[in-house]
């Protein structure tokens, strides 16, 4: 580039004219170069937009600066390159030498309004022509992802996870957004400007629809990832998903098969993880049954839950919820079909739930509040239907076995269902049926443990 005195420089030296069109020129550049940098290779932990209020103050800044010469290598700090800067804190990045380890910024990456007058560089010409500085990214050292701690951030796997005024918590801010997006009412944005990543190494439809439209109704923007888009694990390994996915968005929701497969996502992942299916728990699902409970029974805690069916990954949904949440819990399944022998007993353990593993489905529903059920074949195990149905003879829930459970007693199902072979068709339609209810909960459920995990 040559300057009007016909000298050749670099576009960093630029920053020291006091020319106006160079000035303009370089800061334009300079702003061009981070968000090119920030936006293309680096991460992105929200998406913020520079505001035409910040611009508009970089204009005014410009014609301060060309007005007082001596202070042009700070004013352009106030000028549109501040913009650059904002991106890059916004983003996670920063400036850093080409030979130092990264300066970590002492900005926060989520904060979303920046003035340009926050940033400073050193004014020494020599400082910044010895050592040019570039786009980084804090993330992008192999060191730091995955193994850094998450810093106020916490990730949705097991309900156990958490205490019970956390989960307790979590169903009364549910109830809260439930009831304000029903009256209508859509002022409340809080996930604006963000996106989630929605992994379905299995397909769904409530999962998929739930967790898109509330993140949608709240502000957000939601991503399908279908089983094969990524083939987690097949096509590219679990780790580099988690760091690829957490450079675009904000938060990540997965549906997978293998349990140990949500747990390296939320290892590596530097965003929040949601579990949203595994084989061994269904966390969400169970949030949003113990909202309906509450919603319906009038409480949770004392209630006898009564699950009748295989003793799968709902079943230790339910049991680590007991480990926190004082309730009396049944489940009533054939022999060889038992729950996990460790998750029973740290329910058990827990010493705050009374908890009951039968194979006597009739005994076990007498005096239930709820009584629930699921598919006799999950996914996954499709092929072995025939022989399930056989072995599961006498635990379908039908009008016989709810009036065993009594008058007061709610039916529930997980969905979906197949109707005439765990529940009958007439239980699923009665009156005391909440299996739809049940359903919409999921999205509300869903809201607020995100609304959890973002600190909002």
């Amino acid at each position: 580039m040559i300057a009007k005195d016909g000298k050749d420089f670099r576009p960093l030296d630029l920053i020291y004219s006091t020319d106006r069109d160079v000035f303009i020129l370089v800061s334009y550049l300079h702003r061009m170069f981070a968000l090119r940098s920030c936006f293309s290779n680096q991460k992105q932990t929200s998406p913020h937009i520079i505001s035409d209020h910040i611009m508009a103050q970089n204009e005014s800044q410009n014609k301060k600066g060309y007005e007082n010469p001596s202070k042009a290598s700070t004013m352009i700090l106030d000028t549109p390159f501040s913009s650059a800067m904002a991106a890059m804190i916004s983003t996670g990045c920063s400036l850093r030498p080409d030979a130092g380890a990264a300066v970590p910024s002492p900005f926060s990456s989520s904060a979303s309004f920046f003035s340009g007058r926050l940033i400073r560089l050193p004014s020494s010409p020599a400082r910044l022509a010895g050592s040019p500085g570039r786009v980084s990214c804090l993330m992008a050292s192999p060191s730091a992802l995955g193994e850094q701690a998450k810093t106020g951030l916490k990730d949705f796997l097991h309900i156990s996870d958490f205490d019970k005024p956390t989960i307790m918590g979590i169903l009364d801010r549910a109830s809260e957004v439930k009831a304000l997006l029903k009256s209508g009412n859509r002022d409340f944005q809080p996930f604006k400007g963000k996106s989630m990543a929605m992994i379905f190494a299995k397909p769904s439809m409530r999962t998929r629809v739930s967790f898109e439209t509330g993140f949608f109704l709240l502000g957000g923007h939601a991503i399908y990832l279908g089983p094969d888009d990524i083939q987690m694990g097949k096509r590219e390994e679990t780790r580099d998903v988690a760091r690829v996915l957490s450079c675009y968005n904000d938060i990540i929701m997965a549906r997978v098969f293998a349990h140990q497969d949500i747990l390296d996502l939320a290892r590596y992942a530097s965003v929040p993880v949601v579990n949203g299916l595994t084989d061994y728990n269904h966390p969400c699902q169970i949030m949003a049954d113990a909202l309906t409970i509450i919603e319906h029974v009038g409480k949770l805690e004392g209630t006898k839950i009564v699950y009748v069916g295989d003793g799968n990954n709902i079943v230790h949904s339910w049991l680590l919820l007991a480990a926190v949440v004082p309730f009396h819990f049944v489940c009533a399944c054939p022999e060889g079909f038992e729950p996990d022998e460790k998750t029973v007993e740290k329910a058990r353990s827990a010493g705050i739930s009374k908890i009951e593993i039968t194979n006597d489905p009739r005994e076990a529903v007498r005096g239930a509040d709820v009584v629930y059920s699921d598919v006799w074949a999950s996914m996954g195990q499709k092929e072995e239907a025939a022989y399930r149905k056989q072995k599961f003879q006498g635990f379908q829930i039908n009008e016989a076995l709810m009036e065993l459970a009594g008058p007061k007693a709610y039916f529930m199902h997980c969905l979906p269902a197949e109707r005439g072979i765990e529940v009958t068709n007439g239980v699923i339609e009665a009156p005391n049926s909440i299996v739809f209810p049940q359903a919409e909960n999921r999205m509300h459920a869903q809201n607020a443990i995100m609304l959890h995990l973002f600190g909002l």
